[in-house]
């Protein structure tokens, strides 16, 4: 193992112990009808979610969020990033170079000509956003996250309980 690896292996021990969720591989699936998520969820969250509607770019104050914390999926509350994650991407949608290890689940979305990669909760399936590769370095990649679909969690404010 050379020294640089060893390094960050030795960094990543008290984010494993601050962020347990960030490091989950298998997220046990929250199973719901469409029925149940509209009486939990706002009309407005529901189509984003569960319908993979978008919501209009520069609408969601989370676009504009800086403080330090945690962002979980609306739905059923599971941790999807951090704000070390997120960036601006000028796109008008809250961005981040990447998500918390085992959160989503990816698919090929053909609702445009172009193939694209669609991502989701990988817990409760709800529709978060589109993955592309015109990201910072070193990842290259823009999770373009729907804000409806998300909520935040500043630093010092307790995570909530997982929705079962």
């Amino acid at each position: 193992m050379q020294r640089r690896q060893v390094i960050q292996t030795l960094a990543a021990v008290p984010l494993m112990t601050a962020f347990p969720f960030a490091c989950a591989e298998k997220i046990p699936p929250l199973n719901k009808s469409d029925e149940e998520w509209k009486l939990l969820l706002p009309r407005n969250r529901y189509l984003v979610l569960f319908e993979e509607a978008t919501e209009p770019a520069f609408t969601s104050p989370l676009n504009d969020e800086k403080r330090d914390g945690t962002y979980v999926c609306a739905a059923c509350l599971q941790p999807l990033f951090t704000s070390g994650q997120k960036y601006d991407s000028g796109t008008g949608w809250p961005s981040f170079t990447h998500h918390l290890k085992g959160a989503m689940g990816t698919k090929t979305d053909y609702k445009l000509i172009v193939p694209r990669t669609e991502y989701h909760c990988a817990r409760c399936g709800g529709h978060q956003g589109h993955v592309f590769n015109d990201g910072p370095r070193p990842r290259s990649e823009r999770w373009c996250n729907n804000g409806l679909a998300l909520l935040f969690y500043p630093d010092g404010t307790p995570l909530p309980e997982l929705r079962t």
